[in-house]
């Protein structure tokens, strides 16, 4: 792994922890008593620094896909609603908002630094290449 590929690794974990950090809190907010921040925030390492770690050292051990992203995507889908005890209206809106936060984070660096990487199988151009 380049030194390139190493920074944009360990970019796209940091934008990815924030978004998801932020995901939490924004779903947990209408609660009266808010879980707290030491929660949130092993929660937000396992999904995603955890995730990212395992599905990286994964698919470059040659494991099928369904391993490198079946595991941190089950990780994802459990391990917050059940640490929390969402509710149900809770459930559903962090389901589409984990769902779609990835997406958004992979077209923004695509458009913005040209940075393909993060959901590699989606093809979007930069707005470099869009403009040329």
């Amino acid at each position: 792994m380049s030194n390139t590929d190493k920074l944009h690794f360990a970019v796209f974990v940091l934008a990815s922890f924030v978004a998801f950090l932020a995901l939490l809190r924004v779903i947990v907010r209408k609660r009266p008593v808010q879980p707290g921040s030491l929660s949130l925030l092993w929660v937000s390492a396992v999904v995603v620094v955890a995730g990212m770690l395992f599905a990286k050292v994964a698919a470059n051990s040659g494991l099928p896909p369904w391993v490198y992203y079946g595991i941190p995507a089950a990780t994802t889908i459990l391990l917050p609603p059940v640490v929390f005890g969402m509710r149900r209206g809770e459930v559903a809106a962090y389901l589409c908002a984990a769902s779609l936060t990835p997406a958004v984070i992979h077209v923004g660096f695509s458009l913005i630094l040209g940075w393909k990487e993060y959901l590699p199988f989606w093809a979007v151009p930069s707005l470099r290449e869009l403009l040329s």
